[in-house]
């Protein structure tokens, strides 16, 4: 099977988008179909070359075990899974996914059959070992991209709702006000219409105060959701992210490769969400057509993630302050300047730090720090 695949890549390759271009509405980029069709194809030939060769362990790690273990995370299972976010920013739906990698094992089996090559049983026990590794990782990844995405449209409108208790607070707050003025003139009885309005008013603030403080309440007794994940899968959803604001700001986004054993746990989408902060004010701050860099190492049993621009360097004392509520370090003004805040409380939370280290006159380096982890 080895020396077949070998032949007949371009032409398995083919078929397939021949397959994946009758389902309509349905396009692909270059990079996301390395991380389909031809990145299965070439693991799959390198899982049988070294069990050929009886390195059954290096095949394992290429391709992974039977039965599908998620801790076991392979170099399969790390590309099948940024193929499955990558189909579901595409629209496809997790049939599609499926039918994904199905239209390559017809496409295998089609041809094998027309140019009568013959399979041994265990080559097609290693073939589906693949395919099914490979659609669990990828189905997998879409469900929790999807689960992502919903949770960012919670996160919205949760947004809009606080934005509507200000709103509505402040009403309240300005008629008290103004009643309270009028009531201070002296020539007004408290008792009177005028104090009728004052305590309409501050009423309602409390009203509004108790039910926000009553969802607050109820958020914080949920159980935190913590899990052990891929370090290269979360790189890569967070790249996925960065690379709209580089298009819309014109500059570079450089993404370093990670060991694909890698592994975080935690909260992960309050940690993408701090990752994903921290690309934006590298974006929004970095000097035009200059670069953003996203790299991973480990250190003294941490991983560290460097996010790099080239802003020009921080204000003086702007590292001691940055991570202060309301505090923003440049002049723009456009925020709160409470993102790098909540970032520090999201990773703090996963016994990690954040850290900034400023490079004057070229930029600046946020760093999240976590505890190690491999995948089993």
């Amino acid at each position: 099977m080895r020396n077949f695949l070998l032949n007949n890549r371009d032409e398995l390759i083919r078929r397939c988008k021949d397959k994946v271009a009758l389902r309509p509405s349905r396009g692909a980029t270059r990079e996301q179909l390395a991380n389909g069709v031809p990145m299965f194809l070439d693991q799959l030939t390198r899982t049988l070359e070294a069990e050929d060769y009886g390195d059954v362990a290096a095949g394992l790690r290429i391709s992974g075990p039977s039965g599908g273990d998620g801790a076991a995370l392979s170099e399969m299972g790390v590309s099948a899974t940024i193929h499955g976010g990558d189909l579901l920013g595409l629209g496809y739906t997790i049939d599609q996914v499926v039918h994904d990698y199905g239209d390559l094992c017809q496409a295998i089996t089609d041809l094998a059959v027309q140019r009568d090559a013959p399979f041994s049983v265990d080559e097609f026990r290693t073939l589906n070992r693949c395919l099914d590794n490979a659609i669990a990782e990828a189905v997998t990844e879409f469900a929790a991209q999807r689960d992502l995405d919903l949770a960012r449209q919670q996160t919205a409108a949760e947004n809009e709702r606080l934005g509507s208790l200000a709103h509505e607070v402040r009403n309240h707050l300005q008629v008290a006000k103004l009643a309270f003025a009028a009531l201070e003139s002296g020539k007004l009885p408290v008792g009177g219409s005028t104090g009728a309005v004052l305590k309409r008013s501050l009423n309602s603030i409390e009203g509004l105060i108790n039910r926000s403080l009553a969802t607050v309440r109820d958020a914080t007794l949920a159980a935190p959701c913590s899990c052990v994940f891929s370090l290269a899968i979360f790189l890569a959803d967070a790249g996925r992210v960065a690379k709209l604001y580089a298009a819309d700001t014109g500059c570079a986004l450089r993404i370093m490769e990670v060991d694909a054993q890698l592994a975080l746990e935690g909260n992960r989408e309050l940690l993408s969400a701090a990752l994903g902060n921290l690309l934006q004010n590298a974006f929004k701050f970095t000097q035009p057509c200059s670069e953003v860099s996203l790299r991973a190492r480990v250190s003294d049993a941490w991983i560290l993630i460097d996010v790099e621009d080239r802003c020009g360097g921080l204000p003086d004392g702007g590292a001691e302050t940055m991570f202060k509520p309301f505090r923003q370090g440049f002049d723009d003004k456009r925020g709160l300047g409470l993102g790098l805040s909540i970032a520090k409380r999201s990773v703090e939370a996963d016994g990690g730090r954040l850290t900034v280290r400023d490079m004057p006159g070229i930029g600046c380096v946020f760093t999240i720090a976590l505890p190690a982890h491999m995948l089993a």
